[in-house]
């Protein structure tokens, strides 16, 4: 009876008797016309609310703090996590958008959260990245200094000091170089983990279309097992993938408070403790803070003196101390500082390791090139009691060696120590080039020599094994190739095979390890015996691809870059076009 009722003044409210007077007809639209505004007004508060970062960080993504932390104290810390993680876009767009990630609130509902959380779709970088960030524009080489402090009783400082190649810029103004030449080229990867930091195959393709392809040859991994619809393409977030949730390692946030003084490089050995504690395991991030506040003990037995007149100083390294544990490492969210790869740069983690390791080659037996200073000029590393620096930003002309893909690999077989004048040492410091890593000439700088790479192989050339693995794994000659019959003796793909197997790689490149392409001598010597020949055993084809109008010294292996034969090398310069046999003759064995 009551909802009869109810209903019943609702209906004769909206409409009314027809003698009623005209302020009482009005009276139900001016009400839904109020209704309507105050909804829309605050829907639209709702979503502005819903779009803020104080709404991510806490309200809906409270369930891992690490990542809100690391936001608020990160370089886009003004910048609202909806504009990375949703994009801008049309208000419908976003709606749509938030719609798809239900399944995320549902999560942070039900906490059925897996940890540690992985991101695993976000907007390509191009609607995101590039909205602010434009790699069209040209950026100018630009100094960075890295402060580190040593291990030791007086916390020694060492600077390392670098010329960043930033680059970037239109490839079609001539530009397109230095760091930024990856998301100016079209570079596509496979990753064999969700992480992307296994990366065993590589393909640039260039302006024209042409595609390289790079292979991990100690992987194991079959190029022709790659569905092209799961590479992915490379991107800012590719090595930026930590640029606003950066957990720093111990080392390094350690070196940062010191370097700004909330952290007193006076306290002696405090630099080696500091990282100790932070680095221990803990049961709990009680255990973790008592054991971080016993360093005030530690200073009071061991240092007692210093403790006595600058015990302030040490309480102020342990409430720092204590922050950096509690804004790093979470338990309950299986986060700390090693939970999630850093690929920006190479000293922690991979990052540019993943691909310029010196064990990706393309067929030719040519590495993603891996010289320090295609990013960054030679580090300068220096110590307290120097007190001038000298960076190296020579551009002068490079001798051909040091064009060589693989010239970081083979640089050391190119020295002579008996007679030094004749190579490095006309352009380079090759004191002590035996001796230890002490910054004391160019070739004993301990930024490249003092430090164990973990991720770069460059002894994979020196064996005579890269051969085998290149064969067996580098696109040349697919194993789904159905052999041809030549006169019903053996096939040619078997006598290729054949030839392979008992072929070295001395018997083509001079001298080895080799340092350039075979000499077309090489190839003429077995294949044709003059040039002549070599145009006289295509002479079937039309049109012939030996009859080439670039004359006869126009490298071998610009067009069989695989050891074998391409199916169109005109293709490379003009439109494809399909070789076919002149009426009438048939190929020879």
């Amino acid at each position: 009876i009551f909802m009869k009722r109810f209903f019943g003044k609702i209906r004769r409210f909206f409409y009314p008797a027809p003698g009623a007077s005209r302020w009482i007809k009005l009276l139900p639209y001016a009400v839904l016309i109020t209704l309507f505004i105050v909804v829309l007004i605050s829907g639209a508060y709702v979503w502005d609310y819903t779009n803020s970062s104080e709404f991510c960080g806490s309200a809906c993504h409270g369930i891992h703090p690490a990542e809100n932390l690391a936001y608020l104290s990160s370089p886009h810390a003004e910048v609202k996590c909806v504009e990375c993680h949703i994009g801008r876009a049309f208000v419908g767009n976003q709606i749509t958008r938030k719609i798809s990630d239900f399944s995320h609130v549902m999560a942070a509902v039900l906490k059925n959260y897996e940890y540690p959380i992985h991101v695993k779709t976000l907007r390509p970088a191009r609607e995101v990245c590039e909205r602010c960030h434009n790699p069209d524009k040209f950026s100018d080489d630009s100094q960075r200094a890295i402060f580190h402090y040593q291990p030791d009783a007086d916390n020694t400082l060492i600077s390392t000091y670098l010329i960043m190649k930033t680059g970037g810029g239109s490839i079609r103004e001539g530009l397109g170089v230095g760091i930024h030449w990856h998301t100016q080229s079209k570079v596509l990867y496979y990753a064999t983990d969700e992480g992307d930091q296994e990366i065993p195959y590589v393909v640039v393709i260039d302006e024209n279309g042409f595609k390289t392809e790079y292979v991990n040859i100690t992987s194991g991994f079959d190029p022709y097992s790659v569905d092209e619809t799961e590479l992915k393409e490379m991107d800012c977030i590719t090595c930026h993938n930590r640029i606003s949730h950066t957990i720093y390692q111990p080392e390094e946030a350690v070196d940062r408070a010191l370097y700004r003084g909330l952290i007193s490089p006076e306290m002696p050995e405090i630099r080696f403790q500091a990282v100790e504690v932070l680095k221990a395991p803990y049961e709990s991030t009680d255990k973790a803070l008592q054991a971080i506040g016993a360093l005030g003990d530690y200073y009071r037995d061991v240092h007692p003196d210093y403790y006595e007149n600058n015990w302030e100083i040490v309480d102020q390294a342990i409430r720092v101390l204590k922050e950096i544990y509690t804004q790093s490492v979470f338990p309950e969210q299986l986060v700390d500082w090693n939970t999630h790869p850093d690929n920006l740069g190479h000293a922690k983690d991979p990052g540019c390791f993943r691909c310029h390791d010196g064990k990706h080659l393309r067929s030719g037996g040519f590495a993603i090139r891996l010289e320090c200073n295609l990013c960054h000029a030679i580090p300068t590393i220096t110590g307290p009691e120097d007190t001038v620096s000298h960076l190296d930003i020579d551009h002068s002309p490079q001798p051909s060696t040091h064009r060589n893909p693989n010239w970081i690999a083979l640089h050391r077989f190119d020295y002579d120590p008996e007679d030094p004048d004749e190579t490095c040492s006309h352009c380079h410091d090759v004191a002590n080039f035996d001796g230890p890593a002490d910054d004391s000439s160019f070739c004993s700088n301990s930024a490249c020599h003092g430090r164990q790479w973990d991720s770069v192989d460059l002894a994979v050339l020196d064996t005579e094994d890269v051969r085998k693995k290149m064969l067996a794994q580098l696109p040349h000659y697919p194993a789904h190739l159905e052999p041809v019959d030549w006169d019903g003796e053996v096939s040619l793909l078997d006598e290729i095979h054949r030839v392979q197997e008992e072929l070295l790689c001395e018997d083509c490149h001079e001298p080895f390890p080799p340092t350039t392409p075979a000499p077309n001598e090489a190839c003429i010597e077995c294949h044709g015996e003059t040039v002549e020949g070599i145009t006289e055993l295509t002479a079937i084809y039309e049109p012939n691809p030996h009859d080439w109008h670039y004359g006869d010294d126009f490298p071998c292996y610009i067009c069989h870059i695989n050891f074998g034969p391409v199916t169109d090398p005109c293709g490379f310069c003009h439109v494809p076009e399909a070789y076919t046999l002149i009426e009438g003759m048939e190929p020879e064995k």
